[in-house]
């Protein structure tokens, strides 16, 4: 996933290099989930999600007949419930003949709790949702209540930039939370959305810092074609295709983009904080690399993607910092010209 630069290598999920592999269940894997779908059972294991089941019921009763929504959560659908317990059978099969856990479905074999999916991802992305929380409330307790104003009013160029950027990247968690607890069509659509949304905002907002795009017509003249393209480019992935590859490759090209206009501008800016910018950069593209580097979830759990998700929980709190630096040291500056 190219996920939080700016830094997006973090934000979301915009897809990873693994998850373009092709399944690797193979013939009797797909037996058992049409089995499993036709009869709604596993053995003696049954679904009532499932159109039928071992005692005749079905998912079709009156209204006062179903489970509560909150029952409902903690089940999956029918397909993802067989596609499920046919990999837990066929793993164990597997791990009984000394083999190696293998993709199903473009996923690695998860243990679930509390039926999420991918537990460990998605207590990792609560816990980098709130990470951003803390961070934009510090930096709007900063702006509004520490440093001076004007006219009830900022001094701060860039702040509604980043009140945005903030809400995008809450935005970005909380469906990235919702689809590791749940990979279906629609949350899967969500958290992708959103991981560009956020990707290609960034992208925009390291332009006008970068450049000190202040003049609002130059901003729109900068934001516009950018805008134009992400919604264009979710709008195919929700209404046309979910290209998986295509989406990584724009995903890739915004975040490398950005990486190198931050890069570029804490060399030729000189700001007090750009440490924090460099490192923020440098960690966050070694981070990728567990996006890259693709291995089974430990004890059913922990995979190189969790492990993703946690690298980005300390360098979100080491942005939002640089970010409230830029704030405090733009104010001083522009204080100063004013007296």
């Amino acid at each position: 996933v190219v996920d939080d630069v700016v830094l997006d290598i973090g934000e979301g999920d915009c897809g990873s290099w693994s998850s373009l592999s092709k399944d690797e269940d193979g013939n009797s894997g797909r037996s058992c989930v049409n089995q499993c779908i036709s009869s709604g059972c596993i053995g003696e294991k049954c679904f009532p999600q499932c159109n039928s089941s071992s005692d005749g019921g079905s998912v079709h009763n009156p209204w006062y007949m179903q489970e509560p929504l909150y029952l409902k959560w903690k089940q999956s659908d029918c397909l993802n419930d067989c596609r499920y317990y046919c990999m837990i059978d066929r793993e164990r099969e597997r791990q009984s003949l000394g083999l190696e856990p293998v993709k199903y479905h473009g996923k690695w074999p998860f243990t679930r709790v509390l039926g999420l999916q991918e537990p460990v991802s998605v207590a990792l992305s609560i816990l980098n949702l709130l990470m951003h929380f803390s961070g934009w409330l510090s930096f709007y307790i900063l702006l509004q209540y520490k440093l001076p104003l004007k006219q009830d009013e900022t001094y701060y160029e860039y702040t509604n930039l980043w009140h945005i950027y903030g809400f995008l990247s809450l935005n970005s968690w909380f469906w990235s939370a919702v689809f590791h607890s749940r990979d279906i069509d629609l949350t899967e659509k969500l958290d992708y959305s959103s991981a560009v949304a956020i990707l290609g905002y960034s992208l925009i907002v390291s332009i006008m810092r970068s450049f000190r795009v202040r003049d609002e017509a130059a901003r729109v003249m900068v934001a516009a074609p950018l805008l134009a393209f992400i919604a264009t480019h979710i709008m195919y992935l929700n209404y046309y295709k979910m290209d998986y590859g295509w989406n990584m490759q724009v995903c890739v090209v915004m975040a490398f983009a950005q990486l190198l206009i931050w890069t570029i501008w804490a060399g030729v800016s000189h700001h007090p904080s750009r440490w924090k910018l460099w490192f923020v950069v440098i960690a966050g593209g070694l981070a990728m690399l567990l996006e890259i580097y693709d291995f089974p979830p430990y004890e059913g759990f922990v995979d190189a993607h969790a492990l993703w998700h946690a690298s980005t929980i300390p360098l979100t709190y080491l942005w939002w910092s640089f970010i409230k630096d830029d704030a405090i040291y733009r104010t001083a500056d522009l204080t100063k010209k004013v007296k």
